[in-house]
């Protein structure tokens, strides 16, 4: 890996000794709407589309200390190229290359933009982001095992059919685990024998043993998940048995798996941060990822199931387990209770991750980590991704519709950032 291509890493942060920040108000730092993610930003001079490319090649900057201006009040509608850039309309609603954003209809105006700056190279600190990113929907089983009231079998057979309808290629539908201890999800046969006929899709199950991949089996699944904690307390409190004997669980489900040619993921969570042991160490993480990946789990999630990590810690994580497990069979997961699901998410593609969990709405959490809120909105990953140039082949305003037909069910609003925004 080139130092172009390096991860930024918390060694490259200027100290706030070298960076000139100017006294402002809150009305001087607010950004302009074609500021906000897809229009130009300024810094001392210097224009950098937010497309990820630059006009200029200059290497390392090394000019005056960056100052952040208050912007004019006159919004441009182009770019430093002379083209159409991405502005807000009316209510709102948001414009692509000058066309509102309703008229496309598969939703690829924002990727296509990108796409537009021919001969422009791409900054250096995101050349080394994957160009397609493959997103899991965790919605349907992560997302709703958390919630307090009983979601009926329709609506969550409804919410797939969304998912699936929205370009989401891979989407969690339910667990076989036991009702007692998560009653929400004791439907899974019906949800199974409801999306059988649903197309374009894999649909995979959480399995915690035998028993529940015999079940799943039989309800018609087609590829299962596992899972397992690098933490030997939360292993314990979650599924009742520590780290060793899942692994010895998980073993026989996988060989009575490879038997039938169904595929198993393997999850692994508590990556960085346990609600009872505190931070986890990245052996421990690499250790669990490893002995997943060694008895055939095809591809294994990180999940930081508390929501803690942040760059600085998933970065070392990242590097622990990349040394036994081949960065094209990872994917992250991060729950968003302090905020960090994004950057997470960002420094992980940096990294060469180019799987991604997520669940619509920002749903989830986990019933047996205190504290800990629902995962990272599939619906801002997927607006990030856009802003980044990389292709999921998702429908945002499918995806939005999706969400917003799941959230009206529970009579709450979205924790989609995005989905608030363009709502």
């Amino acid at each position: 890996m080139s130092s172009l291509e390096e991860p930024l890493c918390l060694d490259k942060l200027p100290s706030m000794s070298t960076v000139d920040v100017q006294r402002f108000s809150s009305s001087a730092c607010r950004p302009r709407a074609d500021d906000m993610g897809w229009g130009t930003c300024w810094i001392e001079g210097r224009s950098c589309s937010t497309s990820n490319s630059c006009g200029e090649d200059n290497g390392d900057y090394a000019g005056d200390p960056i100052i952040w201006k208050r912007q004019a009040t006159e919004m441009s509608r182009t770019d430093s190229f002379g083209r159409k850039n991405f502005g807000m309309g009316k209510y709102g609603r948001m414009y692509v290359n000058g066309y509102d954003s309703r008229y496309f209809s598969d939703q690829q105006g924002m990727s296509q933009s990108h796409d537009n700056y021919n001969g422009v190279k791409r900054c250096k600190f995101l050349s080394g982001i994957p160009k397609f990113v493959k997103v899991v929907e965790v919605g349907p089983r992560d997302g709703l095992q958390n919630e307090k009231g009983i979601v009926p079998t329709s609506i969550k057979v409804e919410l797939i059919r969304r998912l699936v309808s929205a370009g989401l290629s891979v989407v969690e539908a339910t667990s076989f685990v036991s009702p007692k201890r998560v009653p929400q999800l004791s439907d899974a046969k019906d949800v199974m024998e409801a999306v059988q006929s649903v197309q374009g899709a894999r649909l995979p199950v959480l399995t915690p043993n035998m028993k529940g991949f015999e079940a799943a089996i039989a309800a018609g699944a087609k590829e299962v998940a596992v899972f397992a904690s690098a933490s030997e307390s939360f292993s314990r409190s979650n599924i009742n048995c520590s780290i060793e004997e899942s692994l010895t669980r998980y073993r026989a489900v996988a060989l009575a798996a490879k038997k039938l040619s169904v595929p198993v993921r393997g999850y692994v969570s508590c990556v960085v941060g346990c609600p009872e042991e505190g931070s986890i160490h990245p052996s421990k993480v690499a250790y669990v990822a490893k002995e997943l990946f060694d008895m055939g789990c095809f591809e294994i999630s990180l999940g930081d199931t508390i929501g803690v990590g942040t760059p600085g810690t998933v970065i070392p994580m990242l590097e622990a387990v990349m040394e036994v497990v081949p960065v094209d069979k990872l994917a992250v997961h991060f729950h968003d209770t302090y905020g960090q699901s994004l950057p997470n998410i960002l420094v992980s593609l940096q990294m060469g991750i180019s799987v991604v969990d997520s669940s619509v709405g920002g749903l989830g959490g986990c019933p047996y980590a205190k504290g800990a809120s629902g995962n990272v909105a599939t619906e801002d990953v997927v607006y990030m991704l856009n802003g980044l140039g990389v292709k999921t082949d998702v429908d945002l305003t499918k995806l939005l519709s999706a969400g917003e037909f799941i959230c009206n069910h529970l009579g709450r609003p979205s924790r989609s950032k995005t989905a608030v925004a363009l709502g």
